[in-house]
């Protein structure tokens, strides 16, 4: 009698409804939690990209949608001297403050992993330079650089270095010296602070075991801090090529990409050529001209970390 009374409840009970059921199945579910994403990716990056792809082979100008022209872009770019320039300007800026950032951002690193009094306020004031807005801090550095104003120039004036001004932003490869120590001074504290997470995730015993069995501090970090921060160094050192290959602000405000030329980037170059200029297609061929060398750059550290990862 009572199991016939619980068949009846069970047969009359209404099955969930079919949003419901859909919701339940994890493959629907992880397709409706990705939707989002995946808009935001293609408004925001897929369109402008293919976009670009679009452009870059027709003949676009400003006002002028422009007809179909192959690649012709791309040959009319690589004979021209202002973007081999650029090219050299751009790896050479990469690689430059790449290894500078992460010398001193790994020196700092181990700094403020040691206990001082202070450390919490140091920790929180070397993140400044990463926090002020580019613009706002690279006019800074311009006002430093400036021939008649520079507090650079003073300096090394009164400490008897120099004898006359110094045409920092006039003079090609002084310009370019100058946004390098820009961008070093900018993307320090984002190595810093990233290391020393890395940093604080080792085990202390092992150094300290290390020290008892009589390895040198430098032994200590060539052989047990520096394989175990090595995975870290690599996901910063991608992240900071990525960053540093495509940049603009920095280059922009202080030189503009001169004088005469001498400072463009990609990036400042495809702006020049693309906004400047109106000529929309070169610009974007310009832009187009660095993607398969990050492309390449990004497939080998990632290639690598998975490497070291499976160590």
């Amino acid at each position: 009698m009572t199991i016939s009374a619980v068949s009846a409840t069970t047969l009359r009970e209404a099955p969930p409804p079919r949003r419901q059921r859909l919701l339940e199945d994890e493959r629907w579910l992880a397709f409706v939690l990705l939707v989002p994403t995946i808009v935001l990716l293609g408004m925001f990056i897929a369109y402008p990209f293919i976009r670009g792809i679009l452009l870059s082979v027709t003949s676009s100008r400003v006002g002028m949608p422009g007809d179909f022209v192959g690649l012709a872009n791309f040959y009319k770019i690589f004979n021209d001297g202002i973007f081999r320039t650029s090219v050299y300007n751009t790896f050479l800026y990469t690689g430059v403050t790449t290894v500078f950032k992460l010398a001193l951002g790994l020196w700092l690193a181990m700094l403020l992993n040691r206990n001082f009094h202070g450390k919490a306020f140091t920790r929180a004031f070397i993140l400044l330079p990463f926090i002020i807005p580019t613009v706002l801090s690279t006019f800074a550095w311009k006002w430093m650089f400036d021939p008649t104003f520079s507090v650079l120039n003073w300096l090394l004036y009164h400490f008897g270095l120099i004898t006359g001004r110094i045409n920092w932003l006039g003079d090609p490869d002084l310009a370019m010296i100058s946004i390098i120590i820009v961008n070093i001074w900018r993307g320090v504290p984002f190595f810093a602070i990233s290391l020393l997470a890395g940093l604080q995730t080792i085990s202390p015993e092992l150094n300290e075991a290390a020290a008892i069995d009589g390895a040198k501090p430098w032994q200590r970090f060539w052989h047990i801090t520096w394989p175990l921060l090595l995975p870290v160094t690599m996901v910063v050192v991608l992240f900071s090529v990525i960053q540093t290959f495509a940049d603009f602000q920095i280059v922009y405000v202080m030189t503009g990409g001169g004088p005469a030329n001498a400072t463009h980037l990609f990036a400042t170059y495809a702006y020049q050529i693309g906004i400047g200029t109106g000529l929309l297609s070169e610009g974007a061929a310009i832009s187009l001209a660095m993607f398969p060398v990050l492309f390449l750059v990004v497939i080998i550290q990632l290639l690598y970390i998975r490497r070291v990862e499976v160590r």
